[in-house]
């Protein structure tokens, strides 16, 4: 029993990077800031980029775990989607989320507005900077989960402190 129960955390480990993430933990911060200034995303398209930023920062309060701003931002986000033509499906699961306080419900609902959103962008021309579709393999009870972000560096909203670190990119979407 013990031997299983050690390779399930040694699974966990392994499947969250935490290793790499662990030795790249010592370095400045200034260079990590520097970096994400300048990756700064541009679109044309005013409403997309509206979406954008909204969603990041639905992104940014599940991470903190903060159900609260989480509603707070799943509304406005609710609205610039109702307000793009095609995205009014994509707008409905917003609702939800801006429907619930209970955080476990929000990030249910946020792998499925994600998949959307991710959908939406990788059709969109982005001008510059770099988006990165990042992936946490342990969310959803093990199905998985993605999430958009304007940083490389892996922030999960799926786990928030728990497993901040756990994921990987899995894929870049830059300008054409």
């Amino acid at each position: 029993m013990k031997k299983i129960f050690g390779i399930a955390i040694l699974a966990t480990l392994l499947a969250c990077n935490q290793a790499e993430k662990n030795a790249t933990g010592d370095k400045d911060t200034s260079q990590n800031n520097a970096a994400k200034v300048s990756n700064e995303v541009k679109i044309n398209d005013v409403k997309k980029s509206e979406i954008l930023n909204q969603y990041v920062d639905l992104k940014n309060a599940l991470v903190a775990s903060d159900s609260a701003v989480g509603q707070k931002t799943a509304k406005a986000l609710e609205k610039s989607l109702a307000n793009y033509a095609g995205c009014e499906p994509t707008a409905e699961i917003a609702a939800k989320i801006a429907g619930v306080n209970d955080l476990a419900i929000q990030r249910k609902n946020f792998t499925v507005l994600s998949a959307d959103i991710i959908a939406l962008f990788k059709s969109t021309e982005i001008e510059s900077g770099t988006l990165y579709v990042q992936h946490c393999p342990m969310a959803n009870k093990g199905d998985g989960g993605d999430w958009l972000s304007k940083e490389k560096e892996i922030k999960n909203p799926y786990y928030g402190n728990q497993m901040l670190e756990c994921g990987r990119v899995a894929e870049e979407i830059t300008s054409k």
